[in-house]
C-alpha cells in the first residue's frame, strides 16, 4: 500500500492508493454496489468510498493490510444474519478476507437492504 493520504476527493483516488490485485478487488466491490443501487450517489466521507442514497449514507468501503471492509450491517433476518455470520466484525462492520473470492452476489443483497433500511429511515417504503 503506497503512502496514506487523507485528503481523496474521489473514490478513483482512493482505489489508485492500492497494489493492483487490491485495486481490482476494490474496483469489482464498487460495481457490485452500483449494479445494486444504480441510482446511488458516489463519494468520499470520512476519507472513505461512500455511497450516498435519498441525501443519506448507505454504505461505506475501506481497504486494509488483510481485507476489505463494508460498513454499516443492514437491519435483516435471522436467516440472512447466518449468511453474514463468517464475515460479521464488531457491530456494524464486515470484512472479506484479500486471500479469498469476494461474495459479490451476497454484497448486492447487503446493499439492497441497506437501501430498504435508508427508506425506512427516511420515511418511505422501497418500491418492489
Amino acid at each position: 500500500m503506497k503512502n496514506r493520504r487523507t485528503d481523496f476527493r474521489s473514490i478513483d483516488e482512493y482505489i489508485a492508493t492500492f497494489p493492483a490485485e487490491v485495486q481490482s478487488k476494490l474496483q469489482a466491490l464498487r460495481a457490485a454496489i452500483k449494479a445494486a443501487v444504480p441510482e446511488a450517489e458516489e463519494k468520499i466521507a470520512y476519507q472513505l468510498p461512500t455511497f450516498d442514497l435519498n441525501g443519506r449514507h448507505l454504505v461505506y468501503f475501506s481497504a486494509w493490510k488483510k481485507h476489505i471492509a463494508i460498513y454499516p450491517i443492514p437491519s435483516c433476518t435471522e436467516t440472512f444474519k447466518k449468511k453474514i455470520s463468517q464475515y460479521v466484525d464488531g457491530k456494524s462492520t464486515l470484512k472479506f478476507p484479500l486471500d479469498k473470492p469476494l461474495p459479490l452476489e451476497l454484497i448486492g443483497e447487503i446493499v439492497k437492504l441497506r437501501v430498504a433500511d435508508n427508506l425506512k429511515n427516511n420515511g418511505t417504503k422501497p418500491s418492489r
